[in-house]
C-alpha cells in the first residue's frame, strides 16, 4: 500500500499502462488533457453547475416551530421523524431514479426532482399538524433522493476532467449556501417577526432554488455520455464542444473524445453481452448483473458505497438538523443564530474546498482532513462532559458558558475538516464507474448514503438521551477513524484523469499501488 503523498504518481502509473496497449492513443490522450487543463472555465460550464438543494432548513425550523403543529410542542421522537423522513425516502428514490436516467436521461430526472421539491416546499409551508409536515418532508425526500444523485452525475459527464471536481464541489456550495440563508432567515424572523411564521417561510422559501435550477435546465443540453449511448453522436459531438469552448476545442479534439465515449460504451456493451450469456441473465437484470459481478465495478461500488455511508455516519448531518437544537440545549440566547456560524463555517470552507481538490486531490485530501474531524469529536465529547446541561429557566454561568464555547469551537473545528474533504469528495463517485453502470451504480452509493442518513437522523437525540452526548460524539469519531484506514486502504486518486480513465484504474485492483 502506498500513504498519501504517493497519490500524484498514480496519473503516470496509468499513462505508464496505457503506453504498453496503444501508445499513439496514449500521447494523444496526454496531449488531450493536457490541452482541456490549460483552457479556462467557460460561461456555459458554470451555468451547468447553477443548482441547489437543502436539507439543512429543517435545523432552524425544529426550534421555531413550538406549538405550530399539531398545537404541542414537537418531542423528541416527533424531531426524529421530520427530519429521516425525508431521508427515508430519498433512500428509495435514489435507485428508482438511476433506473429512469438511464432510460430517459439525466435532464428530465433534474427537472421531475425539481417539480417535487417545490410541491414538497409549499406542503411544508401549508402544514399545520406533525403528520402533515411529514407528508412534505417526505415529497422533499423523493426529489433530494433523485437530485442529489443525478446532478453532481450530470456535471461529471459534461465538464471538462481538469475541472471536473472543483464544478461538483460548486454543486455542494450551493447546500451549503442555501443552509447559510435558511439559518438567517430563521434567526430573522425569531428576532424580529413571528417565529411561528418565520418557519413557514424558511421552508417555502427552500422551493426558490428548485424554480430557478428548473428554468435553467430547460435550456441545458443532456449529457453527451448519455446521448451517445441513446445513438446520438451528432447531437453529443455538438454538446462537447460547446462545454470545451469553441475557442479551444480543436476538431481534432472534439473527435478524440467522442471516439473514446464510444470504444468504452462498445467494449462495456460487449462486456456484458458475454457475462448475460455465460450467467443466463435475464434482460431486466443485467445492469445490477454487471454492477455486482465485474470485478472493476464492485471495487467502484464499494469505494463509492463506503465515502457515501462514511459522509453521512461521521454524525455531520445531524448537526446540520439539530444544531439549533443543541445550542439551545447548552444555554445560548440565540440558538439559531449561533447555528448559523457553523453554516458559515461550512460554506466557507467549502469554497476552499472549491479552489483546493483539482489540486491537492480526492484521496490525499480526505486523508488531510479526516483526522481534524476526529479532533474536533472528540474535543467536543471533552466539553461536553465538562459542561452540566442547564435547564431551560436557568442562565449560563461563566463556568457553563466557557464550557458551551468549547463545544462550539470544535463543532466548527469538525465542520471545517469536513466541508474540506468528506462533505464533497464523495459526490465524485460518478469517476469511479464505467458508463454502462455509472447511473445504476452511482444510484445504490447515493441511496446508502440517505440509508446512513435516515439512521443517525433516527438515532441522533435518542443516542443523546441515552449514550449521553459525550459518548454519543465518541461514537462518530471512532467511526471517522474507521472511515480514514477504509479510504487509506482502497481509494485510488482519480484527480486529472477523464471519466474513461478513472475507471481503468479498477481494472485490476483497488488502484491506490
Amino acid at each position: 500500500m502506498v500513504n498519501a503523498a504517493e497519490a500524484p504518481l498514480l496519473a503516470h502509473q496509468e499513462d505508464d499502462f496505457d503506453d504498453e496497449l496503444q501508445p499513439e492513443a496514449a500521447d494523444a490522450g496526454r496531449a488531450d488533457n493536457k490541452q482541456q487543463q490549460s483552457g479556462p472555465i467557460g460561461t456555459f460550464v458554470w451555468l451547468l453547475t447553477l443548482s441547489a438543494y437543502d436539507t439543512g432548513v429543517i435545523s432552524a425550523t425544529l426550534v421555531s416551530v413550538r406549538t405550530s403543529l399539531s398545537g404541542r410542542e414537537l418531542g423528541s421522537f416527533d424531531k426524529s421523524i421530520i427530519t429521516s423522513c425525508t431521508a427515508l425516502f430519498a433512500l428509495v428514490a435514489s435507485p428508482l431514479s438511476s433506473i429512469l436516467a438511464d432510460a430517459f436521461g439525466r435532464k428530465p430526472v433534474i427537472l421531475m426532482a425539481d417539480v417535487l421539491f417545490i410541491f414538497g416546499a409549499l406542503v411544508q409551508a401549508l402544514s399545520y399538524t406533525v403528520s402533515n409536515m411529514v407528508i412534505g418532508r417526505s415529497i422533499v425526500g423523493w426529489a433530494i433522493g433523485a437530485a442529489s444523485f443525478v446532478t453532481p452525475l450530470y456535471i461529471a459527464e459534461l465538464v471538462p476532467a481538469a475541472h471536473r471536481g472543483r464544478l461538483v464541489t460548486l454543486n455542494v456550495l450551493s447546500i451549503t449556501m442555501g443552509q447559510v440563508v435558511a439559518y438567517v432567515v430563521g434567526w430573522i424572523f425569531a428576532e424580529y417577526g413571528e417565529p411561528s411564521m418565520g418557519w413557514r417561510f424558511t421552508v417555502g422559501l427552500g422551493a426558490v432554488p428548485a424554480v430557478l435550477q428548473c428554468v435553467l435546465v430547460i435550456f441545458m443540453p443532456e449529457s453527451p455520455r448519455w446521448l451517445v449511448k441513446a445513438k446520438k453522436p451528432v447531437e453529443a459531438r455538438a454538446v462537447i464542444q460547446k462545454t470545451l469552448g469553441s475557442d479551444q476545442a480543436s476538431s481534432h479534439l472534439v473527435d478524440d473524445i467522442l471516439e473514446s465515449i464510444e470504444v468504452e460504451i462498445i467494449e462495456e456493451e460487449n462486456s456484458a453481452k458475454l457475462n448475460s450469456r455465460q450467467r443466463s441473465s435475464h434482460s431486466l437484470l443485467t445492469g445490477w448483473d454487471n454492477l455486482f459481478n465485474v470485478p472493476k465495478n464492485r471495487r467502484a461500488l464499494t469505494i463509492a458505497c463506503l465515502l457515501q455511508g462514511l459522509q453521512q455516519l461521521c454524525g455531520f448531518n445531524s448537526l446540520m438538523y439539530f444544531s439549533a437544537t443543541i445550542f439551545s440545549m447548552l444555554g445560548f440566547t440565540a440558538p439559531t443564530l449561533t447555528s448559523l456560524s457553523v453554516a458559515a463555517t461550512n460554506f466557507v470552507f467549502t469554497v476552499a474546498a472549491l479552489l483546493l481538490i483539482d489540486r491537492i486531490g480526492r484521496r490525499r485530501i480526505l486523508l488531510y482532513s479526516i483526522p481534524f474531524m476526529v479532533i474536533g469529536l472528540f474535543l467536543s465529547a471533552y466539553g461536553f462532559r465538562s459542561t452540566k446541561i442547564p435547564p431551560a429557566e436557568v442562565k449560563m454561568s461563566d463556568s457553563m458558558r466557557s464550557g458551551a464555547f468549547i463545544i462550539l469551537a470544535s463543532i466548527m473545528i469538525y465542520v471545517a475538516s469536513y466541508a474540506l474533504g468528506l462533505g464533497n469528495v464523495p459526490w465524485m463517485q460518478s469517476e469511479l464507474f464505467p458508463l454502462s453502470v455509472r447511473s445504476l451504480g452511482s444510484g445504490v452509493a447515493t441511496a446508502t448514503n440517505w440509508l446512513a442518513n435516515f439512521v443517525v437522523g433516527l438515532t441522533f437525540l435518542p443516542l443523546m438521551d441515552s449514550l449521553t452526548p459525550s459518548w454519543t460524539f465518541v461514537l462518530y469519531g471512532i467511526i471517522c477513524v474507521a472511515g480514514w484506514f477504509g479510504v487509506w486502504l482502497i481509494y485510488p486518486e482519480t484527480v486529472g484523469l477523464t471519466l474513461e480513465e478513472a475507471t481503468g484504474l479498477l481494472e485490476n485492483g483497488w488502484g491506490v499501488r
